[in-house]
């Protein structure tokens, strides 16, 4: 069980995979979970691993307050799903000597050498630019609905933006500010614009910053 040694390029490619479709390690926000995983790594995961570099990114921004994160740390091999089963290579040296120790050894050769030269020729995945940002949103004062807030920002729909986690962080006398994480599309979504909307929630939000900016 488990991303398997995360300072192998095996490990980080079975977490790229395991993140393709989750915003983080546990459920929708970050947690020990993330804690844990973040910390078996060497540093930031290479660019074509795009999902794991997101993650990385978006928990690092929390960094300053891992030791208040939510839930259990567990050991590192609780979490993920099965790693990949290594390859046979007794089963692998006999297909090699099937295919080319017979009579026809020739033409299953150029068979596979034509297949490699089609697989080579399809276009290359173009990898989408995008940032990881936070956004401090600040309300007017203590009894603002900060619930209300939240589900205001996440109602922003956008091409090429996707939400993640957030909190509530203490400013001062009461008030708190809603700390919220996102992944845009450079080319499609603005961060520009994406404050401008938040900030039209005259009646609740007075002001928002940019807490933190990464590319991914």
């Amino acid at each position: 069980m488990g991303f398997g040694n995360l300072k192998s390029a095996a490990g980080l490619k079975t977490l790229n995979e395991f993140l393709a479709d989750k915003s983080f390690i546990e459920g929708y926000t970050v947690s020990q979970a993330d804690v844990v995983v973040f910390q078996a790594l060497n540093g930031a995961p290479s660019a074509d691993l795009f999902h794991a570099l997101r993650w990385y990114n978006q928990t690092k921004s929390y960094k300053s307050s891992f030791d208040s994160l939510p839930g259990v740390k567990k050991p590192l091999t609780q979490y993920g799903g099965k790693a990949a089963p290594a390859a046979d290579d007794s089963d692998s040296d006999s297909e090699d000597d099937d295919l080319f120790g017979g009579e026809k050894d020739t033409e299953a050769l150029a068979k596979v050498k034509a297949k490699m030269a089609e697989a080579n020729k399809k276009p290359k995945k173009v990898l989408i630019a995008k940032s990881n940002i936070v956004f401090d949103v600040k309300p007017w004062e203590d009894t603002t609905n900060m619930e209300e807030i939240e589900a205001f920002v996440r109602g922003i729909e956008m091409d090429g933006l996707l939400w993640g986690a957030g909190q509530l962080v203490p400013l001062a006398y009461g008030v708190k500010k809603l700390q919220i994480a996102c992944v845009i599309e450079d080319d499609k979504v603005s961060s520009d614009d994406l404050q401008e909307k938040i900030e039209s929630f005259e009646s609740h939000v007075q002001s928002t910053d940019i807490a933190a900016f990464n590319k991914v």
